[in-house]
């Protein structure tokens, strides 16, 4: 099995990245694993509460229940991923049975932050993209696909969202070895990591 990890700002284009490296991979031999889906479980706090928490912070990812369940996959074993809804700030009761696959890809904005989840990595990949690029790209999907308003997304960007870039996402790229520039589609670089993945699959 190949764990890679795929890091970077938020509204950088991770996703775009991990759309373009899995593509042209065999079917059936990816399986992608989000960061967002293991946010503690906040059931104990109210809907307030809730939203004034730092999600930008590495405290707020579960990493020992990700780091649990990629030693699992590791070792052929299924699990129960967590699913987390952005709208409630919260984990939903329901899981997706995931299963071990040749190549398991983990992207999030903090995933190369935590040390025992960096060791499990056999690649490390950070998507370096412009700081105003990435604030358009995240007004455009919160307001879109989160149900956020301009004033709240604009207001947590800056009190949240650029110090916790500066201070924690930005210094990763020093753990990467790959570091993907997408301000455009980078070819070169994306080609670069599925070469080394199909390499490791024959």
């Amino acid at each position: 099995m190949l764990i890679i990890g795929i890091g970077g700002g938020t509204g950088s284009g991770k996703t775009t990245v991990v759309n373009h490296i899995i593509q042209e991979l065999p079917e059936g031999e990816v399986a992608v694993i989000s960061q967002d889906s293991y946010y503690k479980d906040l059931s104990h706090l109210s809907m307030e509460e809730r939203v004034q928490v730092n999600f930008d912070h590495p405290n707020a990812i579960d990493f020992d229940l990700l780091c649990e369940h990629l030693q699992l996959l590791k070792e052929g074993t299924f699990i129960e991923q967590p699913v987390y809804s952005f709208k409630e700030h919260n984990r939903t009761k329901e899981t997706i049975l995931t299963q071990p696959k040749k190549v398991i890809v983990v992207e999030g904005i903090l995933i190369l932050t935590n040390p025992k989840i960096r060791d499990l990595f056999d690649i490390k990949v950070f998507v370096q993209a412009d700081s105003d690029e990435r604030l358009i790209r995240r007004l455009k999907r919160d307001i879109a696909e989160r149900g956020r308003d301009l004033e709240e997304v604009l207001s947590r960007y800056q009190t949240t969202l650029k110090p916790m870039h500066q201070q924690f996402i930005e210094p990763t790229a020093s753990f990467a070895d790959i570091i993907i520039p997408n301000n455009r589609y980078n070819t070169v670089a994306v080609d670069i990591v599925r070469t080394i993945i199909n390499e490791r699959l024959s």
